[in-house]
């Protein structure tokens, strides 16, 4: 399975934060919507990625005063990416070696094109493993 399949399923919808945007902000759109990593852009070009355990991380260190902060100052810059293209099974083990939760899918010219979750990703092995199931019970029952 690709990418782009996965994308086909969950949509291509990206909660996206601006670089300045104090960390206030962020909290209050992972909230609204109920994820738990926003993608950093300046325009339309992948600045960063920021997740809740980087704020945690950055919080315990600063304490309140990070909450008045800009993103930028607790974003990941070196962001891993994947494209439409790439294999799902590939993005996975990418994700349990590199220990990352999200991962912002680009097109040639490096814009954000969507996001892929572990979740995503566990969901789209399960629906694959419940396929595989069914079709082995209708061969065996004939």
């Amino acid at each position: 399975m690709r990418i782009a399949d996965l994308l086909a399923r969950k949509g291509t919808d990206v909660l996206t934060v601006e670089p300045d945007a104090p960390v206030t902000s962020l909290l209050s759109v992972l909230a609204a919507r109920n994820v738990g990593a926003a993608v950093v852009c300046e325009g339309d070009r992948l600045a960063g990625i920021v997740s809740e355990r980087d704020v945690v991380r950055h919080l315990h260190h600063r304490g309140a005063a990070l909450l008045t902060a800009p993103v930028r100052e607790i974003m990941t810059t070196v962001v891993a990416t994947c494209r439409a293209s790439d294999d799902v099974q590939e993005l996975s083990r990418t994700m349990t070696e590199r220990r990352i939760r999200h991962v912002p899918v680009v097109d040639d010219e490096e814009r954000l094109t969507g996001i892929v979750s572990i979740g995503d990703v566990v969901k789209s092995r399960i629906d694959q493993l419940e396929e595989h199931r069914s079709q082995l019970e209708a061969y065996i029952s004939g």
